[in-house]
């Protein structure tokens, strides 16, 4: 039994996110989580809301509430939410608990005994207007790099290219529009990566087996330009973890607090700790600490694109930099972008299907089945309404729902609500059992591997041999001239349904857990050998006809949610 410790990035608190933020980290997380255990290894899956840094207290001063209260309650929000989507984190944390201010004021100490932190004396935007400081989100203005003229003051969305507030054109406070703004010197701490490049690329070269997509990304930030730059960890605003040197204050610095990109990967141990305060688990340390029991765990990490740099370079630099014996992590799957009806999802723009609407509408499964089937892996994808319905129409309903219901009604009209017995297997059946086979070891070649798109296609073609299996036996033409025949074929599908619900649970586990149900064998385990599991229900076994375990999406539908969400979100 092998260990696997998975994380997914962890959301912004300012709001729901939508189906790209979906896909590009927490749902190909949860998928492989749910396959590792079905596989029956040991799985620790964790997340949380990253709760500090402006976007908390710009959504607060939006929402007219103390940003202490609005991440209490927009956590509840999300951790609901993910529940909905059936996203099964061991546990959902807050970067805001006492367990990360701790481990952040710790890690910071370590680092500054190590030489690894530096004061730094710069001048900042500062609004005389909002009488404040505008670090990161509180500032926008043109990129630089490449002429958005909405960039922050942190990041551009357009191009991703990593700024300071100062870099900006034609810069505007956030809070008022003002742009009377001037330059005042503050003191900060800047984190010395600089001094960890040679170290911080031998450890990603080491990494032949991880994605183009992550590598690139690292290499050009530790290679374009003048190299990987030092990186302040400190911010003038009120809400986030205190800058401490350790338990000890630290003098000049008083009234600051950490960088939100500090502290938010650092909560990936913390959640891990708040899981064993929660009384969910008994000791963390043995997947976070090397010297504890940790050697032997898998870590994989899933997140966009745009979180990259981060998991690549900062938060190993602060681990590798700390000196203590922290797991690293094995294997980091990145995602592209998904765009939404030619133009892009956005949060703070409210452009595109939001998770809560995406439930109000349909249940999950056929959410995390369209969206896992198009993840964006080699490339950005492209969500619209016309693929979506047709995805779900053809994959859904007229593969795996309607093999589920062929078989089930046919068998309870001729032979009752029990597994028919009769026949033996043909040269028919050996073939199929042979493909089916043939196509378990591909899927789990492709799941091992995190290939999400692939899974799914394989997923697909498996639940078409059954259909295609039907369609040549045609059981509900045997039965008028052969009856025992016809039983072993409509045994056999019956079969089917329950090994389809087993490898299908992964992706569509509300489904699975229904067909699983219906089957009278809800807790049925992964397949070893499939001629063994196709006859795992024997002859007399009692089943139930299914409701409809996925229906057709209509055009009148398409239209009306096509004209719903086409501007933007109130």
């Amino acid at each position: 039994m092998a260990r696997h410790l998975i994380t997914s990035a962890i959301p912004y608190i300012n709001g729901i996110k939508h189906l790209g933020n979906l896909v590009g980290s927490q749902l190909p997380a949860d998928l492989f989580a749910r396959y590792q255990r079905a596989r029956g290894h040991e799985v620790l899956f964790l997340c949380a809301t990253d709760e500090h840094g402006t976007p908390a207290e710009l959504a607060a001063k939006k929402a007219g509430q103390p940003v202490a209260q609005y991440c209490a309650e927009m956590h509840e929000t999300q951790a609901r939410i993910a529940e909905g989507f059936r996203l099964s984190f061991d546990h959902f944390g807050r970067s805001s608990s006492p367990q990360n201010h701790a481990l952040t004021q710790h890690f910071a100490g370590v680092l500054a005994e190590r030489g690894l932190i530096r004061e730094v004396c710069e001048t900042q935007m500062y609004s005389p207007t909002d009488g404040r400081y505008l670090p990161d989100r509180y500032i926008e203005g043109t990129c630089p790099n490449c002429g958005f003229e909405d960039a922050r003051g942190d990041q551009c969305d357009n191009c991703t290219k990593q700024l300071d507030p100062v870099d900006l054109i034609n810069p505007r406070s956030v809070i008022s529009g003002a742009t009377d703004l001037e330059m005042r010197e503050t003191k900060h701490l800047y984190l010395c990566q600089s001094q960890m490049k040679d170290e911080l690329e031998a450890w990603i070269d080491s990494k032949g087996d991880w994605p183009v997509l992550t590598t690139s990304i690292a290499k050009k930030w530790l290679n374009d330009g003048d190299g990987l730059q030092d990186r302040g960890i400190t911010r003038d605003l009120d809400w986030g973890i205190p800058v401490k040197r350790g338990n000890e204050d630290w003098p000049g610095m008083e009234g600051k607090v950490f960088y939100v990109w500090f502290d938010a990967p650092i909560e990936y141990i913390a959640s891990a700790q708040e899981w064993v305060d929660a009384g969910k688990g008994d000791d963390w340390q043995r997947w976070w600490r090397t010297d504890k029991g940790a050697d032997d765990v898998r870590y994989t990490q899933f997140m966009g694109k745009d979180n990259v740099p981060f998991h690549t370079l900062s938060f190993p630099a602060t681990i590798l930099g700390s000196q203590e014996p922290w797991k690293l992590v094995d294997y980091i799957k990145s995602f592209n972008y998904l765009n939404y009806e030619g133009g892009q999802f956005s949060t703070s723009r409210g452009r595109g299907v939001f998770m809560d609407q995406a439930l109000e509408i349909l249940p999950a499964d056929y959410w995390r089945w369209w969206l896992l089937s198009h993840a964006p892996e080699s490339s950005d994808a492209e969500f619209t309404w016309e693929n979506f319905q047709s995805s779900v129409n053809k994959d859904l309903a007229d593969v795996l729902g309607n093999f589920a219901s062929r078989v089930t009604k046919f068998c309870r009209s001729k032979f009752g609500e029990q597994v028919p017995e009769g026949g033996t297997f043909t040269e028919r059946e050996t073939a199929l059992v042979s493909a089916l086979q043939e196509k378990l070891a591909e899927y789990e070649r492709q799941m091992e591997a995190m290939e999400v798109r692939k899974s799914a296609m394989t997923l697909r073609a498996i639940w078409v041999l059954g259909n295609e299996y039907l369609q040549e036996a045609a059981p509900w033409s045997t039965f008028k001239e052969d009856p025992e025949t016809a039983a072993m074929q409509i045994r056999l599908g019956l079969n089917l349904i329950r090994l389809y619900a087993v490898l299908s649970q992964p992706f569509i586990p509300d489904a699975s857990a229904q067909l699983l149900e219906a089957m009278g064998d809800p807790e049925a385990a992964w397949p070893g050998d499939v001629d063994a599991d196709l006859q795992a229900l024997p002859a007399g076994h009692a089943f139930t006809v299914p409701d409809v375990t996925f229906r057709k999406i209509t055009d009148a539908e398409r239209e009306d949610w096509q004209t719903r969400f086409s501007g933007k979100r109130d």
